[in-house]
């Protein structure tokens, strides 16, 4: 499964520029675009895959070195699966995207490890919570990542729990490459004698296991656990297993367990364990490394993370005493704790780098990364108010390159950021996140034809985005949402744009917003929607009938429209919500040809609740005011659904055409949703589930509709994410549905795909949210 497309990433920039006219952005390109990528043919237009650039966007929980390759490191993400350096393209190659629909839940990566006696095999744990019920399982490559095997793990993982940096958990004996060891969260320590291939807990440490049906009642639905593993191979020749480890244990599970230590060492390869005695208890342990000399360092801190709180503590351990080399404690307005550790050299001019956890902003004198030459006599402070970037907060790992100990890295919640002089006296810090992406994208827009942009972007922590260019950060967009769960345009002019979301953490963050210069500047609508203060789940949407004029449908809630950018809302006449115990929303869109036209698809809640209704269908001719329900859409076989694997489109060619996705199935209507026609092209997976609950994969979740190529037999080309033929992926039709083409393959699936967006001036080309790969799309 090699990733080709990543790994030559300056290539196809090349070419993308070319057949731009050097723009950056393909939006101009012509129908036979494709045809001049490598040769392609016309029909492989749409085929291939990369990501618009955000650059970043998400937690980066670790940074893997191998010890002895030069350049070779990993990044493992909490949602986004895992990514490889490519030092000559200077860019991270994704690792992860063969990962199915359903292998979601593997997109995260608890832990990874390197051999150190065979640069080409990489160990990744996977699974995102460890309070869900599913088992991790470990996935292992002989080729640096382009191709995987993976074997179920007899206990969970919790890539995207709290606590998500601490490590590694995962490591693999240095004298003997068949032995690796596990520390699980709640499960004690495990090893494996075959490379990963079977496991048995480590019974003489402990053999405590927190029962499942406990693990979601922990604080944080979870535990430290054993959160690291330390070799020492001084003792010990190649080709036998190694004799003296150590192994730190969390407070949490330490207490459940019986283990009143925080740290414990066996001498005989695991067989028996002793508890050493820390200076302090009650601490986790993010990090502990050991420098060439034998010294072994630690970092003690109170909570768990990501960007724990102190009080904390650097110690040096050399077998017998504790040395104490920094420490912080609770401080009115500030509360730092100690994340990452990484230590270069050896002796008293040992170089360590630590990384101060839950200390934000860039002010001076505050701590991000400290770092010692001394072996931890002295520090200084080399990132707050230095020159270029900084990035405050999760700190949670840092990583000196065992080739250059001027270059030195560390994770942070928007990716990674790196300095390759970090001895001067004002290093100068910059982010290295080329090629990663992972942002959750929870809506996605495109505008039509001659729009100064060319996608629209609703995402989970950054907010609202408008992208000018697809291989350029974009430039234009507003942060005043914690999430943005819905954006859209007016058709008939693409400058006005409104967006909702939530605030959550943003202070002075409202619900919505509107621009009238395509994303330049933005403006508060007057008042807002009376539930969305009220109401504020991810589960929502928006649709632009023409500037000013906007119906705003927040979770749980009556959409309600307005005629002046919020200086009045009034409610529809479409009925609340039923329901109890889950979050349900109106999918609302305008048609692009009759602004006066606008379609309201209620997908009834969902198989598993009690208290769902119908599925319902409503389209309005006074511009979303008043609506009048589809007698003929449950009839035609709509189906009860989530929001979330449900759809609604419209044909932006051709008036009144629309087209819904129940979860199952492809429903299509000419004359505006009054009557309609379920076509027979999807179908479900079952699996081991019964046909009367629900599918294991679900056959047709988001439907988007954009520029036909030419010689198509219908105004439009429909893009949906589902199952045909018993083949999932994404779908292609030229013809008005008559015939299909799947345009993925099973090296781009991501984990799964969300919501689709088809671009309105290219043809072939649709945009997708990946799952926790921010946004892709075909070309």
């Amino acid at each position: 499964m090699k990733h080709k497309h990543l790994v030559a990433l300056a290539a196809v920039t090349a070419a993308l520029l070319a057949a731009c006219g050097g723009s950056g952005d393909p939006s101009a390109q012509s129908p036979s675009y494709a045809a001049k990528q490598g040769g392609a043919a016309p029909d492989a237009i749409g085929t291939r895959w990369q990501n618009v650039k955000f650059g970043g966007g998400g937690y980066v929980a670790g940074l893997i070195y191998h010890p002895t390759t030069p350049d070779l490191l990993y990044a493992r993400t909490d949602i986004g699966g895992a990514y490889r350096w490519n030092p000559a393209a200077s860019a991270w190659v994704p690792i992860t995207d063969f990962l199915s629909n359903r292998d979601g839940f593997y997109m995260g990566s608890e832990s990874m490890a390197l051999d150190p006696n065979d640069d080409k095999r990489v160990y990744m744990s996977t699974g995102l919570y460890d309070w869900d019920g599913r088992n991790g399982r470990l996935y292992t490559s002989t080729d640096r990542g382009d191709n995987w095997t993976y074997v179920e793990l007899p206990f969970r993982t919790g890539a995207n729990d709290p606590g998500r940096a601490i490590g590694e958990r995962l490591m693999v004996d240095p004298n003997k490459s068949s032995v690796l060891y596990y520390g699980t969260r709640t499960s004690g320590l495990w090893k494996s004698a075959d490379y990963g291939q079977t496991w048995n807990q480590v019974t003489s440490l402990s053999s405590f296991q927190y029962p499942g049906d406990q693990i979601g009642a922990l604080p944080g639905r979870t535990a430290g656990g054993i959160e690291g593993v330390l070799f020492d191979t001084s003792t010990t020749n190649a080709g036998t297993a190694t004799q003296t480890i150590y192994a730190a244990v969390g407070p949490d599970y330490g207490s459940a367990a019986g283990l009143s230590n925080s740290l414990y060492k066996s001498t005989d390869g695991g067989a028996t364990w002793t508890g050493i005695e820390t200076p302090v208890t009650g601490f986790h342990i993010p990090h502990m490394v050991r420098a060439k000399d034998g010294m072994i360092y630690v970092a003690f801190t109170k909570d768990m993370g990501p960007g724990a709180g102190g009080a904390s503590r650097l110690y040096k351990f050399d077998g017998t005493n504790w040395t104490l080399l920094k420490s912080y404690d609770p401080e009115q307005w500030v509360n730092f704790g100690m994340g990452g550790l990484s230590v270069s050299g050896s002796g008293p001019t040992t170089r360590i780098a630590l990384g101060v956890t839950n200390s934000w902003g860039n002010w001076n004198g505050m701590p991000i990364v400290q770092l010692s030459d001394d072996a931890g006599k002295t520090w200084r402070e080399i990132e707050s108010m230095t020159p270029g970037e900084t990035a405050s907060g999760w700190v949670d790992d840092v990583e000196i390159d065992p080739f250059n100990r001027d270059h030195i890295l560390h994770v942070h919640g928007g990716g990674i950021i790196e300095t390759k002089n970090a001895s001067s006296a004002g290093p100068t810090w910059k982010g290295s996140v080329a090629g990663i992406e992972e942002t959750a994208t929870l809506s996605l827009m495109t505008p039509p034809k001659g729009a100064s942009y060319t996608l629209l972007n609703g995402s989970g922590d950054i907010g609202a985005v408008v992208q000018t260019e697809l291989l350029k950060s974009a430039t234009r967009g507003i942060r005043v949402f914690a999430n943005s769960v819905g954006i859209d345009t007016a058709w008939s002019n693409s400058a006005y744009i409104a967006a909702i979301g939530n605030p959550g953490y943003i202070q002075g963050g409202v619900h919505g917003v509107y621009s009238n210069d395509a994303g330049v500047t933005w403006t508060r609508f007057a008042s807002e929607h009376p539930d969305a203060a009220t109401n504020e789940g991810d589960w929502a949407s928006v649709a632009v009938t023409k500037p000013n004029n906007v119906v705003w449908a927040p979770s749980n809630s009556v959409p309600a429209y307005t005629t002046n950018n919020g200086a009045t809302w009034t409610y529809t006449n479409l009925p609340g919500l039923s329901g109890v115990g889950i979050n349900r929303a109106y999918h609302i869109v305008a048609d692009r040809k009759n602004p006066n036209k606008v379609y309201a698809f209620n997908s009834g809640g969902a198989w598993w609740n009690q208290w769902s209704d119908t599925s319902h269908f409503w389209y309005s001719t006074d511009g979303g005011h008043t609506f009048t329900e589809s007698a003929s859409f449950k009839s035609a076989g709509a189906l009860v659904a989530d929001f979330g694997t449900t759809s609604i489109a419209v044909n932006p060619n051709a008036e009144g055409d629309v087209w819904v996705v129940d979860g199952q199935n492809i429903l299509h209507s000419t004359d505006s949703g009054a009557t309609w026609t379920k076509l027979n092209v999807t179908a479900p997976i079952w699996g081991k589930n019964p046909t009367w609950l629900y599918p294991e994969v679900y056959s047709a979740t988001s439907i988007s509709l954009g520029k036909a190529p030419a010689g198509a037999t219908y105004s439009a080309s429909i893009y949906i994410v589902g199952v045909i033929n018993g083949q999932w992926g994404v779908y292609r039709s030229d013809d008005g549905a008559a015939t299909w083409r799947r345009i993925n393959d099973d090296k781009h699936q991501y984990g799964g795909i969300g919501n689709l967006a088809a671009d309105q001036s290219v043809p072939g080309r649709v945009f997708a949210s990946a799952n926790g790969r921010g946004v892709i799309f075909s070309y």
